[in-house]
Parts: structure tokens; C-alpha cells; sequence
């Protein structure tokens, strides 16, 4: 009898055993689901930067922006293939006014699709938009020059916008004016790229400094600019070629320097060139986006070896 007893027992301590070891088993296991970084916090996250978690990460939502009902098409556009249209302030749903040129084969009725060269003017091309006379000011310098004077030929056909600003750059607003441009044109979004002279290098520096990651180019050419910021951690993936002119009185050519030092310093997946001009003042951007200044830059910093559009086109997102 006590030998029943015995077994009764010891049966009872294991079933009360693996019971308790199965319910630790389930309070433990979770459902995990995905998570989107929501840097701007407006509540859509963004689809390119995930990760899975049972809990909700500080930072991240569970909805992305990635969904097509929320693209809102900007019936005003009027597309001219193969011409520089004129957008004023208020003529359309963009947040700035500006030159829209895209390539002469550009249909809207099939699937292809072009990359983006975004242009920022320096002080001189500053206004409010409102008026063409106003927005001819941005025309005088860059891609916009180029094509204006017949002289626009890259190795592909690209998609050129010149916005104007009225003052300094200002980054969230240029970041929700590509949106803007995604939304509205057949732009293959692995291929965005920014440029600018002067202010507009400054403008480019600060883009990428303030969105990092999640900023829209995946290369850019900032030409006599500076940054107030210095870090180059922001740039580890966005591939970046600065020039300058070692006389330059506007802005101290150490306005690109200490930018591609600072940059390289945090190790980019490519790393970042400057090209430096000898004797040459704060205008030297003319000979960059013609071309025509290579040949003429020092030899202590790195060669003008092609022209920045076909360096460009050698970046793509993955």
C-alpha cells in the first residue's frame, strides 16, 4: 500500500512539473511583426528601414508610407517633353516654385522610368517664386544653364529640377518637395541625385546631414559649400564628391574640407572625394557642370576625371 502511495506521488510531482514548465514556455513566446522608423513622427513609417519585434521600438510604427492610395497626383503639371517648363509658386501642389525639364522620350503612358538630378541655387538665385522674372534668376548656373543654352547632354537621360528658395535651404521643406516629385514623375527612386553652388552646397551638406539614411539621393556634388554641422556619419551610404577653389574669399575652401574629412573619418561605403582648384576664387562651378575645368585642378587632391554627371550615374540604391 505503501508502495502505491509511493508511485502516486512521485507521478503527481512530475505532471505538476511539466506543467509549470509549459506555461513559462507561453508566457515567454511572443507573435513578432514588423516595425517602420518613423524619423519625421508623423505616423507613417518608412518602408526601407524595418525590424521585427514583438514590442513596438521607440521610434517605429506599424504602418509604412509605401501605399499608393496616399500618393496624390498633381493634376496642374502639364508635361512637354524634351523642354525646361516653368513652374511658379502656387501654379501647382509643390511647395516651391521651379524649372522641370525631362528627357525628350519621357511618356507618361508607358513604364519607363528616368533619374533626378535635384539642382539648389546659391544666394543669387534666391525669390519668391511668384513671378518669372523672379524664378529666371535660378536659370543662370548648373543643369538649368546647361539646358537653357542647348549645351545639356549626359551620358543618360535625365530628369532635371531647378527649385527656388527664399533664403537658406531649408531640409524638411526639400524633403517633402522630392516627395512631392516622386509622387508626381516616372523617376526611378535608385537614382536621385543632388547638386549645388555655393548656398546650394551648403543646402546639399545639410539635406543629407539632417536625413542621413533616410534622405532621398544616393549621391550628391556640393560646389563651394559648407555645413555648420561637420559630421560625417550621415553620408556613410550616400556617395559624395565636393569641389572648391583654394582662393575662395565667399567661402573658405576649409568649408569642404573639414566636410570630406569628417566624412571619411566615419568610414562611408565609398568614400567621399574633393577636388580642390589652384588659384580659383568662390565661382568655380561653371567649369564643374560644363566640364570644362578638368585639367585644371590641383594635383594634391583628387583628379576631375570625368564629368559629374556620368559619376553620378554610377551610384544606385539598393
Amino acid at each position: 500500500m505503501k508502495a502505491i502511495f509511493y508511485f502516486l506521488s512521485i507521478t503527481i510531482v512530475i505532471i505538476s512539473c511539466t506543467s509549470s514548465d509549459e506555461t513559462i514556455s507561453d508566457t515567454d513566446s511572443c507573435v513578432e511583426q514588423i516595425w517602420f522608423e518613423d524619423a519625421d513622427n508623423d505616423g507613417l513609417g518608412n518602408p526601407d528601414i524595418s525590424q521585427m519585434s514583438c514590442e513596438q521600438p521607440e521610434g517605429y510604427v506599424a504602418n509604412n508610407n509605401d501605399d499608393i492610395d496616399e500618393v496624390i497626383r498633381d493634376e496642374s503639371l502639364i508635361f512637354r517633353p524634351g523642354e525646361q517648363e516653368v513652374y511658379l509658386l502656387n501654379e501647382t501642389e509643390a511647395n516651391y516654385a521651379f524649372f522641370l525639364y525631362t528627357p525628350r522620350m519621357y511618356d507618361e503612358n508607358n513604364d519607363e522610368e528616368y533619374p533626378l538630378i535635384i539642382f539648389l541655387h546659391g544666394v543669387g538665385g534666391r525669390g519668391d517664386g511668384l513671378t518669372p522674372e523672379t524664378l529666371n534668376r535660378v536659370s543662370n548656373n548648373g543643369p538649368t544653364s546647361l539646358i537653357k543654352t542647348n549645351q545639356w547632354d549626359p551620358p543618360t537621360p535625365m530628369i532635371v529640377v531647378s527649385p527656388q528658395s527664399p533664403d537658406f535651404w531649408d531640409a524638411d521643406r526639400l524633403h517633402t518637395y522630392i516627395k512631392y516629385l516622386i509622387d508626381n514623375l516616372k523617376i526611378d527612386i535608385s537614382r536621385i541625385y543632388m547638386t549645388g553652388n555655393s548656398m546650394g552646397g551648403r543646402g546639399t551638406f545639410d539635406y543629407i546631414s539632417t536625413y542621413g539614411d533616410n534622405s532621398y539621393p544616393v549621391a550628391v556634388v556640393p560646389i563651394a559649400g559648407w555645413s555648420e554641422i561637420n559630421d560625417g556619419i550621415p553620408f556613410r551610404n550616400v556617395a559624395l564628391w565636393a569641389f572648391h577653389g583654394d582662393m575662395d574669399a565667399s567661402v573658405d575652401v576649409r568649408g569642404s574640407i573639414d566636410m570630406v574629412n569628417a566624412i571619411n573619418t566615419a568610414e562611408p561605403k565609398i568614400k567621399a572625394r574633393l577636388t580642390i582648384f589652384p588659384e580659383s576664387g568662390h565661382g568655380v562651378w561653371p567649369g564643374v557642370y560644363n566640364g570644362r575645368g578638368m585639367g585644371m585642378e590641383s594635383q594634391d587632391y583628387d583628379p576631375f576625371d570625368m564629368n559629374i554627371y556620368e559619376w553620378m550615374l554610377m551610384h544606385k540604391k539598393n
